[in-house]
């Protein structure tokens, strides 16, 4: 049991998406895939000194743009594709 002086200190664990972030910057966007690796980093560090709820919102902040990354990229692609088979029948 713990006492009330030494408060149980278990790491709490934050997502941070950095390995999806790679793969986005890499793959998809490149601009907003910085801004993912940028957030992931910020929450592996914030979570390391105990920031929990900093490092969530930047957890958050990772993984939308990474998200953003890959409909981006989808949706360039869809695009292109649409241009490139249209501009046969012309």
């Amino acid at each position: 049991m713990t006492s009330p002086s030494h408060p149980s200190t278990t790491p709490v664990r934050v997502p941070n998406y950095l390995v999806g972030s790679i793969l986005a910057t890499l793959f998809c966007c490149l601009p907003t895939g910085i801004a993912s690796i940028v957030f992931a980093a910020r929450a592996n560090t914030k979570a390391a000194t105990g920031d929990v709820a900093s490092a969530w919102k930047d957890a958050r902040k990772a993984k939308s743009w990474l998200w953003f990354s890959v409909i981006a990229s989808v949706a360039i692609w869809v695009i292109y594709l649409f241009l490139v088979f249209s501009a046969g029948d012309l």
